[in-house]
C-alpha cells in the first residue's frame, strides 16, 4: 500500500500572480526535518515519492512533476540515489532556482513549489520538492499528461485523461445557491417574459399550469436546487430575474460605482459618484444613463468635431464614444464577472477623454495567453449560464453582438486609437478613449 504524503500541515496555494512572486520571493516555507524526509526516503520510491541523484533533465523532470500533481501529489528528492544513499547535491541554490523556474514556466497550470534544503552533519545537502496537485490535470509545455502508476510515471491514455477531466469539472460559482435567498426574491414578470421568448419552440405555456416558478426555475433552467423540498434560486438566478432590492441586499457584490472625475486622471476630483444595484439588466441600463449623462454616445464618428480647442474652451467639450463598443464593455464586464472576488467592485470611470471599466478577474491562469486569445473572440467564461441568458434575445436587452473583437475593431474605427485592454493585480481592465 502506498504510504500518504508526508507532510500534513496545510498550505494555501496562492492564486494571483503576484501572490505567487511575493511568496517565492519575501515568504520562506515551512521546513521538514531531517528526521521526518529520512522516514520517508527509507521506504523507497513509489506513488508519493521520486529520488533523484541530480537535477540534469529539466524536461524529465517537469514530467515528473506533472505525473505527481496528477496522481495527488508527492515528493521528488534530490541527492539521493537508487539504493537510497544520501549523495548530496553541491548546487542546492541552483537546483532549488531551476525547480521554481520549471514549475511556472514548463507546466501548465503552474505550479507553486514547496521546497525544502536539508543538510547534514556530514556536509551533504538534500533538496525536497512537495508537490501539490490542486488544479490538476496538469500537462507539461508541449501538451502531455503523465500519470504516476506505483513508482513509474507515463503518459496518461486517453481513458485516464477522460477521467482526470472528469474530476477535475468545477463547481461554478454561479451555481451555488444564493444564501438566504427565496422563490420571493425573483421578479416573476421578468422570468415570464424571458419564457415566452421561447414560445412555439422550446417553451409551451399550454403545458405548463398554475405558473410554477420553482419548477422553471429547478427543471427548466437549471437556476435553482432543491434543499428538503425548499427551491433555492442559484446566484445566477438571482442576478438574471432577481428583484432589485434583493439582489441590492443578497449579493452586494453585484454593484457597480460609476463615478465621473473632473479630468484625465483617477486622481481628479470626483463630479458624481453613484452605486449601480440591482439585477442585470437594472444595472446595464443604468450604466448606460450614467455615461449618457456625461458623453455622447454615437453609431458612427461625426462628420464634424468642435472646432474649439482644450485649450481655448473653459471647460472639456463631451467626448463621444462609439456606442456599441460601450455597451459591449458594460455587458462584457457583467457577464465575465469573477463572481468569488468579494472585495474589488466592478468599476466605471469616465474621465474627459476616456472611459474605463475595471472588472474583478483572477490573474492566475488568465494572463498574458488568455488575453491575447480573447482579442480574437476566444472567450474564459466564468459564467456560462449568465452569460448564455443575458445575450439571449428573449432576455429583453438590446446588446451589440461580435463580443471583443466587435469592440476593437469599431472602437478604433471610430477614434482612430485602439482602446487599451490589460488584466494584472485580480482587474481586468477596458479604457475606451474618446473623441
Amino acid at each position: 500500500m502506498a504510504r500518504k504524503r508526508f507532510r500534513s500541515s496545510q498550505r494555501h496555494e496562492p492564486v494571483t500572480e503576484r501572490s505567487f512572486q511575493e511568496y517565492l520571493y519575501s515568504t520562506a516555507a515551512p521546513q521538514t526535518s531531517r528526521t521526518e524526509l529520512m522516514r520517508l526516503v527509507r521506504g523507497g520510491e513509489d506513488t508519493f515519492l521520486e529520488l533523484k541523484v541530480k537535477l540534469s533533465n529539466p524536461e524529465r523532470i517537469a514530467q515528473e512533476i506533472v505525473a505527481l500533481a496528477n496522481t495527488g501529489g508527492g515528493v521528488i528528492v534530490f541527492g539521493v540515489n537508487d539504493q537510497l544513499r544520501v549523495e548530496g547535491i553541491e548546487d542546492g541554490e541552483n537546483v532549488q532556482d531551476e525547480l521554481v523556474r520549471i514549475c511556472r514556466d514548463e507546466i501548465v497550470p503552474s505550479i507553486v513549489p514547496f521546497i525544502d534544503r536539508i543538510a547534514f552533519d556530514n556536509g551533504r545537502r538534500i533538496v525536497a520538492l512537495d508537490v501539490n496537485g490542486r488544479r490538476r490535470p496538469y500537462r507539461t509545455r508541449d501538451g502531455r499528461y503523465f500519470i504516476r502508476i506505483g513508482a513509474d510515471k507515463r503518459e496518461a491514455s486517453p481513458e485516464e485523461l477522460s477521467a482526470l477531466l472528469d474530476d477535475s469539472l468545477p463547481l461554478l460559482y454561479e451555481c451555488v445557491p444564493a444564501l438566504r435567498a427565496t422563490l420571493a426574491d425573483i421578479d416573476e414578470a421578468h422570468l415570464w417574459s424571458f419564457m415566452r421568448g421561447f414560445e412555439g419552440g422550446a417553451f409551451d405555456e399550454a403545458s405548463v399550469k398554475d405558473y410554477p416558478t420553482g419548477e422553471i426555475l429547478e427543471r427548466y433552467l437549471m437556476l435553482a436546487t432543491n434543499n428538503h423540498d425548499d427551491i433555492v434560486p442559484t446566484v445566477a438566478s438571482l442576478l438574471l430575474f432577481g428583484r432589485d432590492e434583493s439582489v441590492a441586499k443578497l449579493l452586494p457584490r453585484a454593484t457597480i460605482v460609476a463615478t465621473r472625475f473632473g479630468g484625465d486622471t483617477a486622481q481628479a476630483p470626483v463630479i458624481e459618484r453613484v452605486e449601480l444595484r440591482g439585477n442585470l439588466a437594472t444595472i446595464y441600463e443604468s450604466a448606460l444613463r450614467f455615461i449618457r449623462r456625461y458623453a455622447d454616445l454615437l453609431d458612427t464618428r461625426p462628420a464634424r468635431l468642435n472646432g474649439a480647442s482644450t485649450e481655448e474652451a473653459p471647460v472639456p467639450a463631451r467626448a463621444n464614444y462609439h456606442n456599441g463598443a460601450v455597451s459591449e464593455a458594460i455587458a462584457n464586464a457583467l457577464v465575465h464577472r469573477d463572481l468569488v472576488l468579494r472585495d474589488v467592485a466592478t468599476r466605471v470611470h469616465i474621465f474627459d477623454r476616456a472611459i474605463e471599466v475595471a472588472n474583478p478577474r483572477r490573474s492566475a491562469g488568465f494572463a498574458p495567453a488568455a488575453l491575447k486569445a480573447i482579442r480574437y473572440g476566444v472567450p474564459q467564461r466564468l459564467n456560462p449560464q449568465i452569460a448564455a441568458m443575458f445575450t439571449s434575445p428573449a432576455y429583453g436587452l438590446t446588446l451589440p453582438t461580435g463580443g471583443l473583437p466587435t469592440l476593437l475593431r469599431e472602437a478604433r474605427s471610430f477614434s482612430n486609437r485602439l482602446p487599451e485592454i490589460v488584466a494584472f493585480n485580480d482587474e481586468f481592465r477596458v479604457r475606451l478613449h474618446g473623441i
